[in-house]
């Protein structure tokens, strides 16, 4: 028999790509558009909603990088849609970048009484209707986040900057559609995706691999390329065979977690990750609202406490996701922080501020530590993990080491105290999958502990603006839920990946000692030493703010600023995150950093100052009612003939404060632990 099964394939990829595909969509009636430009920053949606719109017929440019334009969106349903097998929905292209699933224009779909609906971007980029009857009247809110790097990731660009970006538009609006979804073609598309994925996989010389082949072949001879929608059912029969034939008992298991990792700031500022978040939030209710199986790992308090200040309504909503158990906040810290350069106090209080607010406001404590993408962990890390309540760990950047690959994939890492933290590092090699046969065929191939263990989590979703999981991502894990030549795919969370790990191999699991090491972006370390200093100055200023506001707060009866040094250690820790503190963002987020640097500085030394005019006069001060000068020595060490954490008169050998400044009644020298003198009359 003659084999012509490279010609078959191409056949197949023609007519998926040429006549099946463009089905999915039986019919499209555009929309009328109108839009107004913000002049500036973003704004909320109840001042959007208030502007004047001029109209913007399809095809019109749009937004000036990091600006915002509105659009209104009106029309009305067909009468005679939906049809059977059908459903409607809005399709929106704002002139996306088809080669990539974010760093680029997004969008955020609202209804006129402020409902945040779902997240628009290039591969998540339909709306639902919620009732097909009435007149369609939503708001977009288009974001014109540039493309950053422009696939020249070593080279200056203007596009880090506002100020340097330019005027003038880089989007032009394509399309903004109601369609009629043809669910039995979509259902024909995901069958033969799965099916066409696994041949990538498999052997040339395979049965398996024949088999499918065949099957596919059969299903373009019998779905009709001008009634695709009449004949998909026809071809969906010609694969299910192919799709039944269950998988082999020594099958890889993949715990498959919907995911999103959302970069706090990197290519785009702050600002802009609150909106991301939101859109990617919006995105994954959606997607719950139709498929009961899905969840979704979420990490960083920080990023919901965004959702709760800007979006109270979609937060509500998230809230029930986490009481029902499908939204699982992950990692327990405040951000995915760098673990290098932070100090230890600083790293602490990240899982402190972290779970505190997971617990307080969503009823939940994460048991697991979640930091895909830092660059590398110190030798300490499990220690502060299993104190924190967190004995199991989940990274993914070591898989870029450039030199030393991690010899394991599930392992105890042991720290340099000798605590151990159960760890595992996924061998699909991404946080960012889309559940494709060569991305769950790598998942199976890498596993380290093959013959011991045979278990993998797989996070699946685009992150950094992307929409998080689709549709698409959720019908390939059904479909590969139990395939012949695939691993097996559950839909299931991080804590039910973590106790089957550990029931399948904890007792045997090799052990790594010491630091986790990154053989890549090193040169972070030495970059933006205004960030870096900024930090470190932070981190000394809130350790001497808490030292003397609890002595006077006990001294003297003081109030104790809590509520202040809690929004100034929360601002710490946000730019402790892992591509801010090491220098690895964008001229704008360094540029605001050290301007929220400076201004922690004045606060912070403010109530320091309080608390040192407080200690040092009036009832109870430590000066008492007589002059003279007095020096707090804020170090743990003796300095100056005053005692570490103490304080008494100057030494008449000790030297003049340097550059002492006057502030808020106290004299003060600057720098961590040197000694504070008031001056008292």
């Amino acid at each position: 028999m003659h084999d012509n099964t490279d010609l078959t394939l191409a056949r197949i990829d023609r007519f998926l790509a040429e006549w099946i595909a463009p089905a999915l969509h039986r019919e499209r009636h555009p929309l009328e558009v109108s839009s107004w430009t913000v002049p500036d920053e973003p704004v909320p949606f109840d001042q959007a909603r208030a502007a004047t719109y001029t109209p913007h017929p399809v095809g019109t440019p749009w937004g000036a990088p990091w600006s915002t334009v509105w659009f209104h969106v009106t029309g009305d349903v067909p009468t005679d849609w939906p049809l059977p097998g059908t459903r409607v929905e809005l399709d929106v292209d704002l002139g996306f970048i088809a080669q990539q699933p974010g760093f680029q224009a997004e969008g955020a779909a609202w209804t006129p009484d402020g409902v945040l609906v779902k997240g628009i971007s290039p591969r998540n980029s339909w709306v639902p209707i919620a009732d097909t009857s009435a007149p369609i009247d939503l708001y977009l809110e288009g974001a014109a986040n540039p493309d950053v790097p422009g696939n020249q990731w070593t080279k200056p660009t203007v596009l880090g900057d506002k100020a340097t970006s330019g005027a003038d538009p880089i989007y032009r609006l394509r399309h903004v559609d109601v369609v009629l979804v043809d669910t039995e073609v979509a259902g024909l598309v995901a069958d033969a995706t799965a099916l066409r994925g696994l041949v990538h996989t498999l052997p040339t010389t395979s049965p398996r691999r024949a088999e499918v082949v065949r099957a596919l072949e059969v299903m373009c001879d019998v779905v009709d390329p001008d009634d695709v929608p009449g004949t998909a059912t026809a071809g969906r029969e010609a694969l299910a065979a192919a799709l039944a034939a269950p998988a082999v008992a020594s099958a890889h298991k993949v715990h498959a977690v919907g995911h999103a990792h959302i970069d706090s700031a990197w290519l785009w500022p702050v600002r802009e990750t609150v909106r991301k978040v939101s859109r990617t939030v919006a995105n994954v209710l959606a997607l719950m609202d139709e498929d009961p199986d899905v969840t979704f790992a979420f990490s960083s308090a920080q990023q919901f406490a965004w959702i709760e200040q800007y979006y109270p309504e979609l937060f509500e909503r998230l809230r029930a996701r986490v009481a029902e158990g499908r939204v699982l906040p992950v990692g327990g810290m405040w951000v995915e922080s760098d673990t290098n350069m932070v100090g230890s106090e600083a790293l602490v209080r990240q899982f402190v501020q972290g779970k505190r607010f997971f617990i307080e406001q969503l009823g939940f404590e994460p048991t697991n530590v979640w930091l895909p993408d830092s660059f590398g962990y110190t030798g300490s890390f499990p220690q502060v993990a299993a104190l924190a309540g967190s004995p199991d760990f989940l990274t993914q950047k070591l898989s870029w080491n450039d030199t030393n690959r991690i010899p394991h994939h599930t392992f105890w890492w042991e720290g340099i105290d000798g605590t151990r933290v159960f760890t595992h590092f996924p061998p699909v090699d991404t946080y960012n999958s889309d559940l494709t046969g060569p991305e769950l065929a790598r998942a199976s191939d890498q596993f380290a502990e093959k013959g011991a263990a045979n278990t993998s989590l797989v996070p699946f979703g685009y992150g950094d603006g992307g929409g998080g999981p689709t549709r698409e991502m959720v019908a390939a894990a059904h479909r590969t839920a139990d395939l012949e030549g695939s691993p097996t795919v559950a839909l299931s969370t991080p804590q039910g990946f973590f106790d089957a790990a550990r029931a399948e191999y904890a007792e045997n699991a090799p052990t790594w000692v010491g630091e986790l090491y990154l053989e890549y972006h090193r040169g972070t370390y030495t970059s933006q030493s205004r960030t870096k200093r900024g930090n470190r100055r932070s981190e000394h200023l809130l350790r001497e703010a808490e030292l003397w506001a609890a002595t006077a707060a006990v001294r003297t009866g003081a109030a104790y600023p809590y509520e202040d040094l809690e929004r100034a250690w929360r601002t710490t820790l946000l730019q402790q995150f892992h591509d801010i503190l090491p220098g690895s963002s964008i001229a704008w987020v360094h540029r605001e950093a050290e301007r929220n640097y400076a201004a922690l500085a004045a606060d912070v030394e403010a109530l320091i100052s309080a608390s040192l005019l407080s200690l040092t006069s009036g009832e109870g001060g430590a000066a008492g009612d007589g002059g003279g000068e007095l020096v707090l020595n804020a170090s743990p060490f003796a300095r100056g003939g005053v005692a570490g954490l103490g304080a008494g008169p100057p030494s008449r050998r000790r030297r003049p404060p340097a550059r002492p400044t006057r502030a808020a009644g106290c004299w003060r020298t600057r720098g961590c632990g040197s000694p504070s003198t008031a001056a008292v009359s």
